[in-house]
């Protein structure tokens, strides 16, 4: 069976090289255009045009697929190509560029969509780090078949996994990446021999993780210390939460809740020092900061942020 592949980071990356590793053939990659990326702005190719040029699979990088977009040109030129490639199945990852329905029907087998998410829950741009934040106790990978609206498809394969306290969005992205992985090949098998039963999803438990935003990352100490320990393991790697303080913007990398019941002003430091760590009030209880980083600095546990920073007396954050 031949699969054109459509996706762009490490997470559509990993199902790409399964899907070769179990030897389909792969005669088209689709991936987003390189795009300017690190301290000096250089034009820095996708993790999935990486692999593909590294085990000689064709890549095509178009802006858009929508021929009534701004680039219909471009989008022409992408149709021609898909429909003049041999192929019977699409599959998309993580790919970052609407698929109209000129091009969904244009796979003898339609197009198989990877979702990190139990749908219907957590439809949209950022499941992962939208479920660690609401605190659900599990996710997983749904394959589904893919049609015009947002991840509203009918689901072929589903499986879940917990969520442990300790995952961050960069952990829990990495287990779902693997299983995704397993699970598209396992569906293409199936796809290949016994076919797949669609399961229509249900209306009930519906919701959208919105894509996140460098605005939701200051923290609000306002609020109790479990919502805001949930939303830096969250925004971990990306964009990291932030706090100011003296002056400054501190970003928050981990932390975790400790039981307070003192009548301090939320964001009121109630200790700096190597032995105690940074704990600060919040609306109920308190954070201890475990992994900070200054203006200009590096990622440093507490105690050896200390050593280059010192909080002025009755500093506190917000």
């Amino acid at each position: 069976m031949k699969v054109i592949f459509a996706g762009t980071p490490e997470f559509a990356a990993s199902a790409l090289a399964a899907i070769h590793a179990a030897g389909f053939e792969i005669p088209l990659v689709l991936t987003q255009p390189d795009r300017p990326a690190g301290r000096g702005m250089q034009l820095q190719a996708s993790a999935v045009k990486q692999f593909a040029l590294s085990h000689n699979l064709p890549v095509a990088q178009p802006v858009s697929l929508k021929l009534d977009g701004k680039y219909p040109d471009v989008a022409q030129s992408a149709h021609e190509l898909l429909r003049t490639t041999p192929h019977d199945v699409m599959v998309v990852a993580a790919y970052g560029l609407i698929l109209p329905v000129s091009v969904l029907s244009i796979p003898r087998l339609g197009c198989l969509n990877i979702h990190g998410s139990l749908l219907p829950r957590w439809r949209g741009a950022a499941p992962i780090h939208r479920a660690i934040e609401a605190g659900d106790a599990e996710t997983g990978i749904t394959i589904m078949q893919m049609e015009a609206g947002l991840d509203t498809g009918p689901m072929l394969l589903k499986q879940s996994m917990p969520i442990l306290d300790s995952d961050t969005t960069g952990s829990l992205h990495d287990k779902l990446a693997a299983l995704g992985a397993q699970m598209i090949v396992d569906a293409l098998h199936a796809l290949q021999h016994d076919g797949l039963t669609a399961t229509v999803q249900p209306e009930e438990g519906v919701n959208y993780a919105a894509k996140i935003s460098k605005e939701e990352a200051a923290l609000n100490f306002k609020l109790p210390a479990t919502e805001l320990a949930r939303k830096i393991r969250a925004f971990t790697p990306f964009p990291g939460t932030h706090a100011q303080c003296a002056g400054q913007t501190i970003k928050i990398f981990a932390a975790r809740v400790l039981p307070h019941q003192g009548t301090q002003q939320p964001g009121s430091i109630l200790s700096a020092h190597p032995q105690q760590g940074i704990v600060v009030a919040c609306g109920k209880d308190a954070l201890q900061l475990t992994e900070l980083q200054k203006p200009g600095g590096k990622r440093l546990p507490a105690q050896e942020f200390l050593q280059g920073f010192q909080f002025p007396a009755d500093a506190s954050f917000s």
